[in-house]
């Protein structure tokens, strides 16, 4: 499956207003939000509800006895899925919020970044 790109909006925005920030959440004061577009968030969900469906049949498969490579092909498909998902998130929050936290100083998202992307490499 191939990946949509993340077209900025009419202002050259990838999300809506302050993409990053920390907002007063409730019980959770200070915790760190993004505001994503209705686009993106809906794509990500379809996405995600695919591969919710997928996780269920795998379970199935199990429940089944299925053969083990027929299961395993199915956990690589939803490997694959989830990698998808995450390729565009991380090239969301690079074009919106890590260079909106650049901008106004705060260098310290490059290390961040750094570390999100080594966990999703592993």
């Amino acid at each position: 499956m191939e990946l949509e790109p993340i077209l900025p909006d009419a202002q050259g925005e990838c999300c809506e207003g302050d993409c990053c920030s920390a907002e007063p959440a409730g019980d959770r004061a200070g915790e760190r939000k993004s505001h994503r577009s209705d686009r993106l968030k809906a794509n990500l969900i379809t996405r995600l509800n695919r591969i919710e469906g997928q996780v269920r049949g795998v379970k199935g498969l199990i429940e089944k006895d299925a053969y083990c490579d027929d299961v395993l092909n199915q956990i690589a498909a939803i490997q694959s899925a989830l990698n998808s998902v995450g390729k565009l998130l991380l090239e969301s929050h690079m074009r919106s919020c890590v260079v909106e936290r650049i901008r106004s100083g705060e260098t310290e998202v490059i290390d961040e970044l750094l570390v999100t992307v080594n966990k999703l490499m592993k």
